[in-house]
């Protein structure tokens, strides 16, 4: 079964209604919003027409793309948003076949930092004990089990154009592919807004999975009274080289 995401501007994100036909990443994990800071400063290094000389057309740039996920709790549990970043990635936009590989870093994802509450929608903060103890159970053996998981990653099967602009009036490329999560892989449908970002494809995207779907058990203590929610709602945000499978009059430019 497939999932098909978009958010909706104007509402804190993780409140934003999704379209979601389907299956369901795990309890605090993180596909494809780099804060504001990071993203401008990432993206500034760029040479030339705002590619660094060692990215090539449909690279992702691992500086700037970020991964966010929003975890919501059960019973007296906590909500939480987790920040991770990309591996060697690629993305070709306008592809029918051999659309790319998004590679997660498993290892990277860190729980409540300032950005990733943030951009959730989180206004609170989380003083650094209670991260680290989060981060600990997050990546252990009984959730993530990173050390046996050190990655996942999307197969895109192709990522074409709707035709059709989403809510925020950019036009839109539905992706289609598997995504193999601790071990299982499931089929991952996600439509993404597209714009130009100095000389960069921004591409924003989120989508909403379940742990059980990919056999891992969401985290809680206390015979279930303190816990997390089997639902995960992921963001992405990627800035990916053009190639010439997009014409570049055909996505607006955000100075």
């Amino acid at each position: 079964m497939l999932s098909r995401l978009i958010f909706v501007p104007g509402q804190p994100r993780h409140q934003r209604p999704l379209r979601v036909s389907g299956f369901g990443i795990a309890t605090a994990i993180c596909l494809l919003v780099c804060s504001p800071g990071l993203s401008q400063e990432a993206v500034a290094t760029s040479t030339g027409e705002g590619q660094p000389s060692r990215y090539k057309p449909a690279d992702v740039q691992l500086e700037a793309s970020r991964v966010y996920v929003f975890v919501d709790k059960t019973g007296l549990g906590h909500q939480h948003g987790v920040e991770a970043r990309l591996l060697q990635s690629t993305l070709v936009l306008g592809a029918d076949k051999d659309a790319g590989r998004l590679v997660f870093d498993m290892t990277s994802f860190d729980a409540d930092t300032a950005a990733a509450r943030r951009y959730v929608g989180l206004a609170s903060t989380t003083d650094e004990g209670t991260r680290r103890s989060v981060n600990q159970n997050m990546r252990g053996a009984a959730v993530l089990d990173v050390a046996r998981y050190p990655t996942a990653r999307y197969e895109v099967a192709s990522a074409l154009p709707t035709g059709q602009s989403g809510p925020s009036g950019l036009p839109t490329y539905q992706l289609k592919g598997e995504f193999t999560l601790h071990g299982k892989t499931r089929p991952l449908t996600i439509t993404a807004e597209i714009e130009q970002t100095r000389g960069w494809l921004h591409v924003r995207g989120n989508f909403t999975i379940r742990q059980t779907a990919f056999g891992i058990t969401p985290y809680s203590k206390a015979f279930g009274a303190i816990g997390v929610a089997d639902a995960l709602r992921i963001y992405g945000d990627l800035y990916v080289a053009p190639t010439h499978h997009v014409a570049s009059a055909d996505i607006p430019v955000r100075q």
